[in-house]
């Protein structure tokens, strides 16, 4: 039975996702969310990264797969696009961009051949296209799949990204002339003009390094934004911030002015991965390290929200097989906060291993959705828990009931609910239990014509209850800790203070002691992080 629900709801997923990448071109915005021109209904980028940018300037996996069978592996897991990216040297440097996918191979020594009889196995059409044809026909088949694309000027040498030093971070660097950017920004619009799947231009991947200034930026990404716009005026035109992308707080005080504005194509992206506070993350106390850099998020870039402009996450990601501390208390925050804040987002990354990188051959990819062979899921509760939060839970075109809340739980993805039996639990699939919250600070059932009735704390490891709000004094749920995920009250007839936690079955909503509210950095807190999310959707 379990593996049936499990099974309509990724074919639910997929529906969606095909209906939202069918009907989304072009996009635009409306305040913080992107829409579809025509309809104006919300389209949420829940995407994935698929690089393109390395040495061989060839999507990676081709050796692995027919290009048709990863396109459809991407849209069967629920995404709806694919942030690709390309070095600049693809679109300007001719020596390299007529090399076809077998010279481009050849050419590398770190290489044997067996890639290229591989790609030359399972895409024989593919072999001998030039890499900028190649490049294109992923776009093509993306889009036969209903997947819509972003095209991410990822570097200018080809190669992995990033270092403060590698001659790609900012204008005027060794490889990162910005009249050569512009150049290549021109001609990739433009020859992308056709393909209607491709939905946005993303200007630049994580400016930074020594030479970085707000000055700059401004000069530069309104130039660039200035000539995607002139050579194709569907897409969305995306733009990067400072510091490896972690930064747009200059735009607080400052608006960047482009002769399109009034056309609601600029969106604005960051990135956020626990190794930019590895540190904090690794020996902070969990809870505080997720307030504090939470907050730092929305001081940097979430603000934006706040301002009507979109703010688009494109690279977010953990180690999939779960044994990095720092990245796992990391990714439960992120997901709450992308969840609470309905964000739209890329996960870092498709690929499970690279042909190469770094001088390495056949590098194993951690952070990869697909495992190394290409052909499985990696972890598949990693990618149930990240399909949680690919539809949207409110924007235009659905606001179909009033507010309320859903009970999200960001270590699983799950959210709380009523079995048959009226018991609560944690429940795979689309979050459709409805709940209030406010002032009384009861959680309540958001129902109408009926005394309410409110979840209640019975005692420590007790399954909570349901009661009718009124003859019950333990109803009433406090946000504690600096995550303020920690949903807690006191035991009735006690003083003690206990926090929803989730039963040894892993679905069962219970209470405990409240976990990690001090200054421990060793304890766990994550199983009892639920976030209160609103939601204005109608899910059966």
């Amino acid at each position: 039975m379990e593996s049936s629900i499990l099974l309509l709801i990724s074919l639910l997923l997929c529906f969606v996702a095909e209906a939202a990448a069918a009907t989304a071109s072009p996009l635009s915005t409306s305040k913080r969310w992107i829409v579809d021109a025509g309809s104006g209904e919300r389209v949420k980028l829940a995407c994935v990264n698929w690089p393109s940018h390395l040495e061989p300037m060839v999507a990676e996996g081709l050796s692995k797969r027919p290009l048709d069978e990863i396109s459809k592996a991407i849209e069967t897991m629920g995404f709806n696009c694919v942030r690709l990216t390309w070095p600049t040297f693809l679109a300007t440097n001719d020596s390299l961009a007529n090399l076809t996918v077998r010279q481009s191979f050849e050419r590398l020594s770190a290489l044997n051949f067996t890639d290229v009889s591989l790609i030359e196995r399972h895409n024989p059409a593919l072999i001998d296209l030039p890499l900028i044809e190649a490049y294109q026909a992923v776009v093509s088949n993306l889009g036969d799949n209903n997947v819509m694309v972003i095209l991410d000027n990822h570097i200018s040498k080809p190669g992995w990204c990033c270092s403060r030093t590698d001659g790609n971070g900012f204008f005027g660097d060794t490889y990162f002339d910005p009249n050569m950017w512009v150049e290549g920004l021109t001609y990739m619009a433009t020859l992308f003009r056709s393909h209607k799947n491709v939905i946005g231009m993303s200007l630049r991947n994580e400016l930074r390094g020594p030479r970085q200034n707000v000055e700059d930026w401004f000069k530069y990404m309104a130039m660039g934004a200035e000539a995607v716009h002139a050579a194709n005026k569907d897409v969305l035109v995306i733009l990067s911030g400072l510091s490896f992308d972690n930064d747009l707080s200059f735009l607080s005080t400052r608006q960047l002015n482009v002769s399109f504005s009034r056309k609601r194509k600029l969106v604005f992206e960051v990135h956020w991965y626990s190794f930019s506070d590895s540190e904090a993350w690794r020996n902070g106390n969990p809870n505080d390290v997720c307030g504090s850099i939470s907050g730092s998020v929305t001081n940097k870039a979430g603000f934006l929200l706040q301002r009507k402009f979109p703010l688009f996450l494109s690279e977010f990601g953990m180690d999939q097989r779960g044994v990095n501390v720092e990245d796992n208390r990391y990714f439960s925050c992120a997901m709450a906060y992308a969840a609470d804040k309905d964000l739209d987002w890329s996960l870092w990354t498709l690929q499970g291993s690279y042909y190469l990188r770094e001088g390495v051959v056949e590098l194993e990819e951690v952070y990869g959705v697909l495992s190394l062979n290409w052909t499985t899921v990696r972890n598949q509760t990693q990618l149930q828990r990240v399909q949680s939060i690919q539809q949207p839970f409110r924007g235009p075109g659905f606001s179909e009931v009033p507010p309320y809340k859903i009970i999200f739980h960001s270590l699983t993805g799950h959210c709380v609910t009523l079995d048959s039996s009226r018991r609560l639990t944690l429940a795979v699939g689309p979050c459709s239990q409805m709940w209030s919250y406010g002032h009384h600070k009861t959680l309540s059932l958001n129902t109408t014509g009926s005394t309410p009735s409110c979840i209640t704390a019975v005692g420590v490891g007790m399954p909570v209850a349901l009661a009718e709000c009124d003859r019950v004094t333990s109803s009433k749920w406090a946000l504690l800790s600096s995550s303020h995920m920690h949903v807690s009250t006191k035991v009735a007839g006690g003083n003690a203070t206990v926090c929803l936690d989730v039963g040894g079955d892993g679905r069962s909503l219970i209470t405990n002691p409240c976990r990690c509210l001090g200054g421990d950095a060793s304890c766990d807190p994550e199983g009892q992080w639920f976030k209160l999310v609103t939601s204005t959707r109608l899910v059966s």
